[in-house]
C-alpha cells in the first residue's frame, strides 16, 4: 500500500543529487525547485528510516500476548470503556466498520503528508518545528514498539472481533504477512501522528474552520479502538510521548539559542580586540582637540 522505504531512499538520492548539481543556479524557479527538493528527500529519508524499523521491529509473539493482557487488566483497574463493549455495537453496521477500516489503514500517513506540505509552502517559518516534532515522535513510538504487545484483535476469548479480516480490508494479512507490524500496538502512531495533526493545524492557522481538523484524531481513536487494532492506553502512551517530543525540541530550541548567542558575543569581543590600535601622535591630537574644546565650551569667569 505505502511506498517502500527502498524505492522511498533511492528517490531521496535522486532528489539530493539534483539538489547538489542546481544549488548555484540564481533563478526563482530553480531556487524553490531546490528548497523543495531538499526538504522532500529529507522526508523520504525520515519515511525510510520508519519503514526499515517498523519492517525490522519484533514480530514474534513471546511475550506480546502477556504484554497485551497487563495493559487490558491495568484498563480494567482503570475503570476504562470497554473496547469490546463498542465493537459489539458497530460490528454488524457493514457501511461503519468499512468506513472506519479504510480510515484507519490509510488516512495516517496522508493526513500527515497535507499537513507538511501546507506548511513547507503556507508556513516556512513553523514547519521545521513540526517536522522536528513528528522525528521525535515517531521516534519514540518506534523505541516503546519494540516491546512487543498484541492488539485486541488477537484475543477473540475477551470478545474482540478482527474487522479488518472480518470485512476482508485486512493491511496485515493472515498469519502477519502484509506490510504493518502487528505486534506494533503500544502505543498507536496512528492517534500519535492524529494529535500532531489536530494540534499544528490548530495552533497555526488562522482559519475559522481550523477546529474542524479536530475531528481526525476523534475519528482515528475511534477508527483504532472499533476495528480493535489498538488498546485505549496505545493512545494516551502515544499522546505523552508527543508532550515529551514537544518538550524537548523546545529545550533543544533553547540550547540552541544561547550557544548561537555565545558565539556571537565571542566574535564581536574578538573583532574589537582585533582593532588595530590609534597611534601615539594620532592619539595625541585627539586628546588636545577634546582639551580645546572643553575649554571653549567653559563658562567665562570675567
Amino acid at each position: 500500500m505505502w511506498l517502500p522505504w527502498r524505492d522511498a531512499l533511492k528517490i531521496a538520492v535522486v532528489l539530493l543529487v539534483f539538489v547538489a548539481c542546481a544549488r548555484r543556479v540564481r533563478r526563482r524557479a530553480v531556487v524553490v525547485a531546490v528548497a523543495t527538493a531538499k526538504e522532500a528527500s529529507h522526508c523520504l529519508v525520515l519515511y525510510t528510516i520508519w519503514q526499515y524499523t517498523r519492517a525490522r521491529a519484533i514480530t514474534k509473539v513471546a511475550g506480546a500476548h502477556e504484554h497485551a493482557l497487563w495493559v487490558y487488566r491495568l484498563q480494567e483497574t482503570l475503570h476504562l470503556p470497554s473496547e469490546a463493549a463498542i465493537q459489539r455495537a458497530l460490528i454488524d453496521n457493514e457501511l461503519v466498520m468499512r468506513s472506519l477500516n479504510v480510515y484507519y489503514g490509510g488516512l495516517h500517513v496522508p493526513a500527515m503528508g497535507v499537513l507538511l506540505v501546507w506548511l513547507f509552502f503556507r508556513h516556512r517559518h513553523r514547519y521545521a518545528q513540526v517536522r522536528t516534532t513528528l522525528a521525535l515522535l515517531t521516534a519514540g513510538c518506534l523505541s516503546i514498539q519494540m516491546i512487543p504487545v498484541a492488539p485486541p484483535r488477537f484475543f477473540p476469548e475477551l470478545g474482540f472481533v478482527d474487522a479488518a479480516i472480518l470485512y476482508d480490508q485486512s493491511v496485515y494479512g493472515t498469519g502477519g504477512s502484509g506490510i504493518s507490524n502487528q505486534l506494533a500496538a503500544m502505543p498507536s502512531l496512528h492517534v500519535g501522528w492524529s494529535l500532531l495533526v489536530a494540534l499544528a493545524a490548530v495552533l497555526i492557522s488562522s482559519s475559522r474552520w481550523r477546529w474542524l481538523v479536530v475531528l481526525h484524531p476523534v475519528l482515528t481513536i475511534v477508527s483504532v479502538t472499533v476495528t480493535a487494532n489498538h488498546w485505549w492506553l496505545d493512545g494516551v502512551v502515544a499522546a505523552m510521548v508527543l508532550a515529551l517530543a514537544i518538550v524537548v525540541r523546545r529545550a533543544a530550541a533553547a540550547v540552541v539559542v544561547r550557544l548561537r548567542m555565545r558565539r556571537a558575543v565571542r566574535r564581536i569581543v574578538r573583532d574589537v580586540a582585533a582593532e588595530p590600535a590609534l597611534p601615539e601622535p594620532a592619539l595625541a591630537a585627539v586628546e588636545g582637540d577634546e582639551q580645546e574644546e572643553r575649554l571653549t565650551l567653559a563658562p567665562s569667569t570675567a
